[in-house]
């Protein structure tokens, strides 16, 4: 970091995750930037070609626009609901991949590892085994941790290609579950509470509180950040847009409980926000949290852009990078859980490799640079969502697997060319 005088009033960079919010430190604390002033710099940020998720955002608007004017039930609540529980596997294999992304490598693995965590929380549950169901899920997750440490390992102190070592991943994984599932070929899940991760909602009332709390727990910490970044004399959105985007927050709440507290039954009554979609809310904050909030986060950030330097700067690379691939196997047995509990089963029919494909092109097409960097989670969850809507939306009109992939390649390539051409604006 480069520090100045105050005294000249020149501007100095602190040093932030090249995907978050502007830094730029004023000439004192007295110095306020006005709301035109901010929109600006946000515009040449977006000239420039940080924009963010302003692509993946339009082009979920767009998918919706289109699918809905061809089929009126897309946009139903009861097809939205279902869209949004559809859509939580995905979003979570796409934050797993947004972890090994930002370094510059690849997990090709994390499709059977999923794999791995469902058959290990589905057999624990077993009737004749007898774990509780946290307990099951807690070693479903240590499982796919440890897996995640090893390929890491693999990878950092070896220096094995990460290509190489999650595509032999891949393979012994799915060896792994074949081998563990046997003859029978599937395992049910026996146990109410992790079958009712996919499948129960909350009552509307509890919807409402646990909405209304985020939103307030979300706005006390964003005015408190803005209003601290305001008075250090670092530029900040000035107060009418902290609200703005608090305000946000509060219709898109208001807007999903609505949505999901509609009676979307047909022959009984069936309401209420998917416990799910709390699950996938719960692990995108976290993670949000580490690497927006925590040291770990902005070493991420540092390896990936500029490997290098950051060995210069002391940072320990082998650690963060295995760190990286073990969270990235973790959030794929969360991934794996979910699975497991939407299909209340697990056999050897589960297409790892489709679903680390669409890893990737979720994490690419929300946002997350495949030439390391540069992303976030919400990266993630918003890739998700546009390959469910893919999928959801050719599914209620009838189209055939061959015609998702197809259409989904090309989103992809849609989404790999806008974040080089951006890359190139950059550094030109």
């Amino acid at each position: 970091m480069t520090d100045h005088d105050t005294a000249t009033g020149r501007r100095a960079a602190t040093p932030t995750p090249p995907d978050g919010p502007t830094a730029t430190v004023l000439a004192g604390p007295t110095e306020a930037v006005t709301a035109r002033e901010y929109l600006a710099l946000g515009w040449r940020r977006i000239k420039g070609g940080e924009t963010g998720v302003l692509p993946v955002v339009g082009g979920l608007l767009l998918v919706s626009v289109i699918f809905e004017s061809l089929d009126r039930h897309f946009l139903t609540t009861g097809n939205l609901v279902n869209l949004l529980v559809q859509a939580a596997v995905y979003a979570l294999l796409s934050m797993a991949e947004v972890f090994v992304l930002l370094l510059g490598e690849i997990d090709l693995s994390v499709g059977f590892v999923a794999g791995v965590g469902a058959v290990v929380v589905a057999w624990l549950v077993q009737p004749q085994v007898g774990w509780p169901w946290w307990a099951a899920v807690l070693a479903a997750l240590a499982a796919t941790a440890a897996i995640g440490a090893l390929q890491g390992t693999l990878i950092t102190r070896i220096g094995l290609p990460s290509f190489v070592v999650t595509l032999a991943g891949l393979l012994f994984w799915n060896g792994v579950m074949l081998f563990v599932l046997g003859n029978g070929g599937s395992i049910l899940v026996q146990d109410d509470v992790v079958n009712g991760i996919s499948s129960s909602t909350l009552p509307r009332l509890a919807g409402w509180v646990v909405a209304l709390a985020g939103v307030v727990v979300y706005g006390v910490l964003t005015w408190r950040r803005d209003a601290r970044r305001r008075s250090s004399g670092v530029a900040a959105p000035p107060a009418v847009l902290t609200a703005a985007k608090i305000g946000g927050a509060l219709v898109g709440a208001v807007v999903l409980v609505l949505v999901a507290n509609a009676d979307r039954g047909i022959l009984a009554p069936v309401f209420g926000l998917p416990v799910v979609v709390l699950v996938v809310l719960a692990v995108l904050v976290l993670w949000s949290w580490l690497l927006g909030r925590r040291r770990f986060g902005l070493y991420v950030y540092a390896v990936g852009g500029n490997a290098e330097a950051a060995r210069r700067a002391g940072i320990g690379l082998a650690r963060i990078r295995t760190l990286s691939f073990l969270l990235c196997s973790l959030t794929a047995g969360i991934a794996g859980v979910v699975y497991a509990s939407r299909l209340r089963s697990i056999s050897t029919s589960l297409d790892g490799g489709t679903l680390v494909l669409y890893a990737v092109a979720g994490a690419v097409i929300g946002g997350t640079s495949l030439f390391g960097g540069r992303g976030r989670m919400l990266h993630g969850v918003l890739g998700g969502l546009v390959i469910a809507a893919i999928d959801n939306g050719m599914g209620l009109l009838g189209f055939s697997a061959a015609a998702k992939y197809v259409v989904t390649a090309v989103v992809l390539l849609v989404a790999v060319t806008i974040d080089a051409v951006a890359r190139r604006g950059r550094t030109d």
